[in-house]
């Protein structure tokens, strides 16, 4: 249970989608609620297709390209460190805030960016595919009810409220890709 609450936390921020709120509201400003609820659906679909998508074939891809898992999980652990950095900073380094709006690219560069791809597979070494997909899900159903109440949210907390918990969710992201790149570290000494 642990590592379904644990991992299920690890997605949820990863996926961030406290930070996806300003997009979100910019791209469905002119839909009506119905149209606002089905493009929380499509965007959270989207993640998850992308998601589970390397979840069951990630290691697979691995396995081609003859990477092993301490190498990914240091790769890893960069790459959520950075995106890490960037929401605790504000900054835009990996370029996600030059997508065009869209539905289908708030899925994938913000809630399925490379963050939950890597994770994903990480995470399937670790606790397998059952407590993995269990968790991915809990967190693409939280995700959907974040984006669902989007406009509730942005009015009670303002935008100083979403930059406070964007920084907190990056100290966060930031703190478990650390840890990433340890265990990542410490597996690659002991291979050699």
């Amino acid at each position: 249970m642990d590592e379904i609450i644990k991992s299920a936390l690890t997605f949820f921020v990863i996926m961030g989608p406290f930070s996806s709120i300003p997009i979100f509201i910019s791209v469905t400003k002119y839909m009506n609620p119905k149209q606002k609820v089905s493009a929380a659906t499509q965007a959270i679909v989207t993640a998850g297709a992308v998601l589970f998508a390397f979840l069951f074939f990630g290691q697979f891809l691995l396995d081609v390209f003859m990477i092993d898992f301490a190498s990914l999980s240091i790769a890893g652990g960069l790459v959520l460190t950075i995106l890490g950095i960037e929401l605790m900073l504000s900054l835009s380094i990996s370029g996600k805030g030059e997508s065009p709006p869209a539905i289908t690219l708030l899925a994938t560069p913000m809630l399925s960016g490379p963050g939950v791809i890597v994770t994903s597979m990480i995470f399937v070494q670790q606790y397998g595919y059952l407590i993995t997909s269990i968790s991915a899900l809990i967190s693409l159903a939280a995700s959907w009810i974040i984006l669902w109440l989007s406009g509730h949210i942005s009015r009670a907390i303002g935008t100083s409220g979403t930059d406070i918990i964007s920084r907190v969710t990056g100290l966060l992201l930031t703190a478990f890709a650390i840890e990433l790149i340890i265990s990542g570290i410490k597996a690659a000494f002991l291979l050699a």
